[in-house]
């Protein structure tokens, strides 16, 4: 009962398979030390041998592709550093190494000074893009620094050669790998943008070891090429190698023969981009030539003796006087008959004013006489109220004997109870006005009057 909840078995092919795959996911990108051991190498230039430290080993596969890019050949007893796919044989569930890269013992240090260089020269901005100067298009004359022993030295004239022969050459030899060579391709740089001879500079040797390399990563190396007043294509070793001098440079080229090809215009596509110029350059004078002739063949035509153009004129002219006459006795006419229908309707439409001009007449007469009525009723009506008026007068009052009494503020007076002894008062008559002073025994001085 139990079997039939156990899982199924696996077999040796799929636990390889799944072996194989675990150790390519899960251990890439290392680097392994050891000494070589069981070196062997096979006819097709394949290298089969182990890694052995003091207490294990592994087994390594180089191939030959892999194996032409070594600085030296691998030697038994040999100490070194490998990188590639660790991984099982499948076929017969061996575990091995497939080597890619191979460095000796003791380069670990180089790589690490190439790296804190990197770091260093790139914090200062040496490998900005703003720093890089654009190569010239056509340039008069090409700089290369090498040596003069190089195989890359060929490569490079012989693409020039090929690309661009009128070009000329300048070389600054130079030693490129081994002790103080640096020294040697810092002077050669500097000597280039001192002369200013050369408008494009080619700094190039071919492939090798990082040993054979390392002079291209010195920094006096790589100021002197970033300091350097032309601008500077980098063609060090195989496409897969960097340098130092390969960031600086305004231009990297993945070999010497591309540096070449970089700075050269190819001089048969110049040829041919001529060759189509001066055909588009024949096509175009030859369409302008045809158009002239063309215009002169026309322009021809028209040429005319100046009796016959004289005497075309003066018909012209002729018959444009006939019609001028015409056109004014036409016009004539037709203002004459505007003329006369416009007098004609002027005439009809003339307005009959005597029924209104006797009508303004009536209303003028009627006007007058309702203002002399009106006039005559308004002088009534005044004349009664002016009567009305003269029989309610004041003046008529004082006439029959009456008085007016005043106080000295001139507030009449029409009490005795309010007048105290020796108060002032003014009398109104019909004839005249005087003062008067109050002599009663109850009398009370008044304070507003005077003595």
């Amino acid at each position: 009962m139990s079997d039939l909840f156990t899982s199924a078995s696996l077999s040796v092919s799929e636990l390889n398979f799944l072996a194989k795959n675990l150790l390519e996911d899960h251990l890439s990108g290392l680097w392994i030390a050891g000494e070589v051991s069981n070196l062997t190498r096979a006819a097709s230039g394949h290298y089969y041998f182990s890694l052995k430290d003091s207490r294990a080993q592994v087994r390594c596969a180089m191939f030959k592709g892999s194996a032409s890019r070594l600085s030296q050949p691998l030697k038994e007893g040999s100490h070194i550093e490998v990188s590639g796919k660790i991984s099982i044989y499948e076929a017969r569930g061996e575990f091995q190494i497939t080597v890619n890269e191979v460095r000796m013992v003791g380069l670990g240090c180089l790589y690490e000074a190439y790296e804190k260089l990197k770091a260093k020269l790139q914090l200062e901005g040496m490998f900005d893009l703003e720093r890089k100067k654009p190569l010239p298009a056509y340039p008069q004359t090409i700089g290369i620094v090498t040596s003069l022993a190089a195989a890359a030295l060929r490569d490079v004239v012989s693409t020039l050669k090929r690309r661009a022969p009128e070009i000329p050459v300048i070389i600054y030899p130079t030693a490129v790998q081994g002790a103080g060579s640096e020294l040697q391709i810092v002077q050669a740089i500097q000597t280039a943008s001192t002369r200013a001879e050369c408008d494009v500079l080619i700094v190039c040797r071919g492939g090798g070891s990082i040993e054979d390399l390392w002079s291209f990563n010195e920094e006096q190396v790589v100021r002197a090429v970033g300091q350097c007043a032309i601008p500077v294509v980098s063609g060090v070793g195989h496409e897969t190698d960097f340098t130092l001098v390969d960031f600086v440079a305004d231009v990297r080229a993945p070999t010497p023969t591309g540096a070449a090809e970089l700075v050269s215009p190819n001089r048969l596509e110049s040829l041919h981009k001529l060759a189509q110029a001066q055909g588009r350059l024949k096509a175009a004078l030859q369409q302008r030539y045809y158009d002239a002739s063309q215009k002169i063949d026309w322009l021809a035509r028209q040429i005319r003796h100046p009796r016959q153009k004289l005497n075309e004129q003066r018909l012209q002219m002729q018959d444009l006087a006939q019609h001028l006459r015409f056109a004014v006795q036409q016009n004539h006419r037709f203002n004459a008959q505007q003329l006369s229908r416009q007098t004609q309707a002027l005439r009809h439409l003339r307005p009959d004013i005597s029924q209104p001009k006797r009508d303004v007449a009536q209303f003028q007469a009627g006007l007058a006489q309702s203002f002399a009525i009106l006039l005559q009723q308004r002088r009534q009506t005044l004349e009664k109220q002016s009567a009305l008026l003269e029989a309610v007068s004041p003046q008529h009052i004082l006439a029959r004997g009456f008085s007016v009494v005043k106080n000295s503020r001139g507030q009449i007076v029409n009490s005795a109870a309010g007048l105290e002894r020796g108060q002032k008062l003014h009398i109104v008559f019909a004839d005249g006005e005087t003062d008067v002073r109050v002599t009663g025994e109850t009398a009370q001085p008044d304070l507003f009057d005077s003595a």
